[in-house]
């Protein structure tokens, strides 16, 4: 008595249940169809943005077929817009220090690298930050020492 009460239930519920999908998917839509604006066909000559985005003067950095000039003009950006870090939280490094310590490291290694883009980069990112110097000395240390010779 009991297996057929079950049963019973279990098939009502599966009517209800596929009464309700139906509902669901055949329901009329009465959307009225708003008639679409014409867009003007006139174009504008854009000038070229310069970037000053961090993650793309990054990509500039990364890039290994970069040449002198846009290393050069990649790493003065970073120190015009994003030269400062923030403050050392107590005796440890800000976590967008691992940035900074990354460029110092890429351009170390970069292929067209020069000393003098090298010296720059970092007398002008230890002049802005005093209390890094230390930390971007130790990352452009590892970086020297990481090329290959």
């Amino acid at each position: 008595m009991d297996i057929v009460l079950l049963m019973k239930s279990i098939m009502g519920l599966v009517v209800i249940l596929g009464i309700l999908i139906m509902f669901f998917l055949y329901t009329p839509t009465t959307k009225k169809k708003k008639p679409e604006k014409k867009k003007k066909a006139y174009t504008q000559e854009s000038k070229a943005k310069p970037k000053h985005e961090l993650k793309d003067l990054l990509e500039v950095i990364r890039n290994k077929n970069s040449t002198t000039e846009q290393l050069s003009e990649a790493l003065d950006d970073i120190i015009k817009y994003h030269g400062h870090i923030h403050p050392k939280l107590g005796i440890r490094c800000h976590p967008d220090f691992d940035i900074y310590s990354e460029i110092l490291l890429r351009i170390c290694r970069h292929p067209n690298t020069t000393k003098d883009i090298i010296i720059k980069f970092d007398k002008e990112l230890e002049r802005q930050n005093p209390e890094y110097v230390r930390e971007i000395n130790d990352s452009l240390t590892k970086g020297l020492n990481s090329r290959g010779m």
